[in-house]
C-alpha cells in the first residue's frame, strides 16, 4: 500500500499503479478532455463546444480533478469577463501514448461493432 499526498494536499492512498492510473484518468469526460487539450490551449466554452454531451459542472468537476492531480494546468486572466485558458502540462504530457492507444483502440472497437450489426442485419434478413 502506498500513501501519498496530492499537489493539491489531498491524501490518496493506492494498493499498486493500476489504481493511481485510474485515479487519474478514470471518468468519463478526462481522456476526451485531455484529447482536446493536446493540440491546443482551450477556453472552457471551446471545450463545452467540442464535447456537446458533457454538462458544464461535469466539465467543471473533471477539470478540477485533471488540475489537482497536476496534469491540466488552468490559466485565469484578470479581466472582466473572466477569461480561463486550460493547457496539458509537462507532466500531463506523459499521458499523450495512453490517450494515443484509446483513440486507436477506439476506432478497433467502432470497426469490430460495425462488423457485429451488419452480420446480424443480414441475418434478420433472411
Amino acid at each position: 500500500m502506498l500513501e501519498l499526498t496530492r499537489p493539491d494536499g489531498k491524501t490518496v492512498t493506492f494498493n499498486c499503479p493500476v489504481e493511481a492510473s485510474l485515479s487519474v484518468v478514470a471518468g468519463k469526460w478526462k481522456l476526451v478532455i485531455l484529447w482536446y487539450l493536446r493540440s491546443s490551449i482551450l477556453r472552457f466554452s471551446e471545450l463545452r463546444r467540442a464535447m456537446p454531451d458533457v454538462t458544464q459542472q461535469m466539465l467543471t468537476a473533471q477539470l478540477r480533478e485533471l488540475e489537482a492531480d497536476g496534469v491540466v494546468k488552468r490559466r485565469v486572466y484578470p479581466q472582466v469577463p473572466p477569461k480561463v485558458e486550460y493547457s496539458i502540462t509537462e507532466f500531463g504530457r506523459t499521458l499523450d501514448p495512453l490517450v494515443d492507444e484509446m483513440y486507436r483502440w477506439g476506432g478497433v472497437y467502432i470497426a469490430h461493432m460495425r462488423g457485429h450489426a451488419e452480420k446480424r442485419s443480414r441475418r434478420q434478413k433472411r
